[in-house]
């Protein structure tokens, strides 16, 4: 497995060993179950996969590299290198400016831009169109272009099955930076149109079957369809690629849901269907699968609340919360900065899209001291977005955990991983 060189403070003494004694220990990666670390009043369930995958690590490993590579020259990024807030952060505190916000609108105009500036490109890719942008200003793309290899791979899947005459299908958030590089580089193979869930599949059906009028189309999926895109001429054969980070489960969905809408309106059998639904499998990439499915065992054990740490506008880590949240009350935070004291929590609602305070949110049997040694232990489920440096989730950890002073000391916990 590649070692990546990433600054050594995204990296926990704690954490980074415990996820290394784990892979060793399970190298086929066929064990889900979670990382028990008993404190004795209080637990933590930590996932078997979580936080920095090898997309990030290669993106956060070039975009320094850069820094290093061009000292006194500007250095840009097109947009957040990844999504979390401390990354980001620390890398506009080395100078590097951002061209776009995430939504992309323009923070600096390409006139300000100059051939001998350096620019990386993001984790997430970018469109074709701002690549020929930037190559129109002679700035140099290639050579610090982080975009993961596992976007890329649904670039290919989608340029291959637009070469087969289907039109492609996008399962993902319109407005999201890779799902609008997939967007930009699938349309030029192939007629393309984008699906943010299974309500917006069920709609796009009625048009494949002739239920709502054509017109309607191009209203109710405006600015997610390509240019020319005709629903009469281009709903006949169809195949479905996602953006990475979605619910592998919904992806599933909304492609068997379309499947079998094609299979209904043209009388297919097995042995026909590809005339009209193409086989792309499953385009997400393999530490969305693994962070999902961790999660899903981590679930699998009761627990009294649980706690997720990454950037808010992170769509791997807000699919996450929304599976703990099926389960159990679940706090999405940034850092151990929004855990305020032993009773207040900060935390963002992926329903309303703001942070709110929660009273109380780690359980006091019976109202008795969370020290005493009657109360039942309090069990935490603790994991993270992929793009979640370790350190993070260890300064989690240690906040928790000090909240009880008759804690056994973390270091004793963990010395069975650590050595």
């Amino acid at each position: 497995m590649k070692s990546f060189d990433i600054p050594e403070y995204y990296r926990s003494s704690i954490i980074t060993p415990l996820k290394e004694f784990r892979r060793k220990q399970d190298k086929l990666k066929r064990d889900f179950t979670p990382t028990l670390l008993d404190f004795g009043p209080i637990r933590l369930l930590i996932a078997r996969h979580f936080g920095f995958c090898y997309g990030v690590e290669n993106a956060v490993e070039i975009a320094y590299k850069a820094i290093a590579e061009n000292p006194g020259k500007r250095i840009f990024l097109l947009s957040e290198m990844i999504h979390n807030p401390d990354v980001n952060a620390d890398l506009q505190d080395r100078g590097v400016r951002f061209i776009m916000d995430t939504s992309g609108r323009q923070l600096i105009p390409w006139s300000e831009l100059a051939p001998e500036d350096v620019v990386i490109i993001p984790a997430f890719g970018t469109t074709l169109e701002t690549q020929s942008q930037l190559s129109a200003l002679g700035l140099n793309i290639e050579k610090y272009d982080t975009t993961c290899p596992f976007v890329e791979k649904v670039w290919n899947k989608a340029s291959q099955i637009g070469l087969k005459n289907y039109t492609v299908i996008v399962h993902g958030k319109p407005s999201h930076e890779e799902t609008r590089a997939t967007f930009s580089h699938s349309k030029e193979a192939a007629p393309t149109v984008v699906v943010k869930d299974m309500a917006q599949t069920q709609r796009l059906a009625k048009y494949i079957t002739g239920e709502l009028p054509i017109e309607e189309f191009y209203t109710e999926f405006d600015g997610q369809f390509s240019v020319g895109f005709d629903p009469t001429r281009d709903l006949q054969r169809i195949g479905v690629v996602n953006q990475t980070t979605m619910l592998a489960s919904d992806t599933q969905s909304i492609a068997d849901y379309l499947k079998q809408v094609m299979t209904q309106k043209y009388s297919l059998t097995a042995d026909t269907v590809e005339a009209h639904f193409a086989n792309t499998r499953d385009t997400l990439c393999y530490a969305t699968n693994d962070n999902q499915d961790a999660t899903y065992a981590l679930l699998n054990y009761p627990a009294d609340f649980a706690i997720v740490a990454g950037g808010y506008n992170s769509s791997n880590t807000s699919h996450i919360v929304e599976l703990c949240e099926q389960k159990l009350p679940t706090y999405f935070i940034e850092s151990e900065q929004k855990i305020l004291s032993a009773t207040l929590i900060r935390h963002f609602d992926g329903h309303t899209k703001q942070e709110i305070v929660t009273e109380n949110f780690i359980p006091q049997p019976n109202g008795s001291e969370l020290n005493s040694p009657l109360s039942n232990p309090v069990t935490v489920l603790l994991t993270c977005g992929a793009s979640c440096p370790d350190a993070v989730v260890e300064g989690i950890l240690f906040k928790l955990v000090s909240f009880f002073p008759t804690a056994r000391p973390v270091e004793d916990v963990v010395r069975a991983f650590v050595q």
